[in-house]
């Protein structure tokens, strides 16, 4: 009998880019293809995707894509894996709806696949078969899935939690969770990101009453900021603001086009006359006025930060209003969310992120559900996935103390294969994995090198040399020049530059001059140590050279 590999591309000991082989001889199936936002040092960059080189080294045995739920980290990276893999994708109409539109802008209308399941559906995958099974999270649809292997189930838990007053009344399909269980679950991959939160989360549907509080103590607009599949927060919003007698705009392109789509499917029920076209807003006084917008995690071109800036021309930031900010940060996004808050202040709106009643709760179950997750499938082996270390730990700590022993629980690690067959489970050898940077362009592949230079750019500045080559006799002609842009430094370590690559060059004999490539190498070289030396100081140099 064959055995089964669990192989993490993407979130593993990470929040975002999840990414999940399930490998079994010949037949491999992705569970989720998503992207995850860059951190403060990784300049220009947009998103950051998973490395596919092992997929595609493998492409021949890749079945298919199926998708847990249309949130960007667990979708936004399928774009760039279908430009190179053409392979069927399989999930929900609610995540077709909102997949299809990027898909065709970016990789063209007739280049995918998109088919459609519903919860129970069996979709075979060669020696594999794969179950989506409903389960409750913050976008409606979003399923659990179970892989049937040679060795078991590998269920994999996607995001998830156990709201039993979900906002569309569609609860988790509890009873199937415990027939999978009965079944023989061999292995559950689960999300692990509240691990360190102890008890249950809070419903979707308490949000509303935050909300009204909210609402009904602003005296000007409210602008309230979610994502924008958050569905759910966005549905509470709209009726509340309905309630209060506020009429509703969208700020931000991906918001509109989510609203438009999920109201057409009937995900999104709007009041007749509540929603308006922001470019109308003018002609409503303050106090009647709500306005969803993007920009929850401090996006530099998302619509909030543009408002905090002053540079959104379609509305701006008014004293008075009222900012909700109704999301969770993503970690590494806190720097950039706070700076917007902050501006918004300023700006002499009043910004609400911690309220007594809540105006936020987290997709993604606390310690309780965790366990009830674990008690509902009966697994063998214990795989945490979407979390940190930090999370991972916690939830193997739960675990070791509900009974399970210890060499049965996986703390995943991206490119880590976890191998089982029907003795036992054991850490395989690291398959090709890593990151791959997006930059605002949409072209990826920004290497560590270019990052490196911005860096060094954003911290030192730029230097450039210039030095003229006479390469028939092997000759300088007049010394080394160079200009310089973000430099400071005492005058003195800059003026003695040219005469420090002058005396430098000076050692070289005529043919060494005629060999442009090295003298090239030789002068930023000479112009790093000089400038590192005299003035501590790293920036970018450029050497150029001249042939006369």
């Amino acid at each position: 009998m064959s055995f089964v590999q669990v192989i993490p591309l993407g979130g593993a000991d990470e929040i975002g880019k999840n990414c999940n082989v399930v490998r079994q001889g010949d037949d491999i199936v992705v569970v989720d293809c998503g992207l995850s936002f860059p951190s403060e040092e990784m300049l220009g960059v947009d998103i950051v995707i998973p490395d596919f080189r092992y997929l595609l080294a493998n492409r021949d045995k890749v079945r298919g894509v199926f998708i847990t739920h249309a949130h960007e980290d667990h979708v936004g990276g399928l774009p760039y894996l279908l430009r190179e893999l053409q392979v069927p994708v399989y999930c929900s109409p609610l995540a077709a709806a909102l997949l299809r539109p990027k898909l065709e802008e970016r990789v063209g209308a007739k280049a995918f696949d998109l088919r459609i399941f519903n919860p129970g559906d069996i979709i075979e995958a060669g020696s594999l078969s794969v179950e989506p099974i409903r389960i409750t999270h913050s976008i409606p649809e979003t399923c659990a899935m179970a892989v049937r292997t040679a060795q078991g189930i590998v269920l994999f838990t996607a995001d998830f939690k156990f709201d039993f007053t979900p906002v569309d009344g569609k609860m988790a399909n509890i009873t199937r969770l415990g027939e999978l269980g009965r079944e023989g679950v061999i292995a559950l991959v689960s999300d692990c990101t509240n691990a360190e939160e102890t008890g249950w989360s809070l419903s979707e549907s308490v949000v509303k009453n935050g909300l009204r509080n909210a609402f009904a103590n602003a005296q000007g607009r409210v602008l309230l900021t979610t994502f924008a599949s958050n569905i759910h927060r966005m549905q509470q919003t709209i009726d509340v603001a309905a309630e209060m007698g506020r009429k509703v705009a969208i700020a931000g392109r991906r918001m509109e086009q989510t609203i438009e789509i999920c109201a057409k499917m009937g995900y999104l029920k709007l009041p007749p006359g509540v929603m308006i076209a922001l470019r109308d807003s003018t002609q409503y006084p303050a106090h009647q006025l709500a306005i969803l917008t993007t920009g929850t995690q401090g996006e530099p071109l998302s619509a909030l930060v543009q408002m905090s800036k002053g540079e959104y021309s379609r509305l701006q930031i008014q004293k008075g209003d009222t900012v909700l900010y109704s999301a969770r940060p993503i970690p590494g996004n806190e720097a950039s969310i706070w700076r917007t808050v902050n501006r918004l202040f300023r700006q002499g709106a009043t910004v609400l992120y911690q309220t007594p009643q809540p105006i936020h709760v987290s997709g993604h179950a606390h310690q309780e559900e965790l366990k009830m997750m674990i008690n509902l499938t009966r697994p063998f082996y214990l795989m945490p996935v979407h979390g940190e270390p930090r999370h991972q730990h916690q939830y193997r700590r739960m675990a070791l103390e509900m009974g399970h022993a210890e060499h049965r629980i996986f703390e995943m690690r991206d490119g880590v294969p976890v191998c089982m067959d029907e003795r036992s489970a054991w850490l395989g050898e690291p398959v090709e994995f890593g990151r791959v940077l997006v930059d605002r362009g949409g072209e990826p592949g920004i290497s560590d090198d270019v990052l490196r230079d911005r860096s060094n750019l954003s911290n030192d500045g730029f230097v450039a040399v210039t030095v003229v080559v006479d390469v028939d006799t092997g000759e300088l002609v007049g010394p080394p020049t160079f200009q310089h842009r973000g430099i400071h430094a005492k005058p003195e370590a800059i003026a003695g530059l040219s005469e420090f690559i002058a005396d430098g060059l000076s050692t070289f004999s005529r043919d060494d001059l005629k060999d442009v490539d090295r003298v090239r190498f030789d002068v930023a070289d000479l112009a790093k140590r000089h400038l590192h030396k005299k003035a501590g100081i790293r920036p970018v140099i450029v050497p150029i050279v001249v042939e006369v």
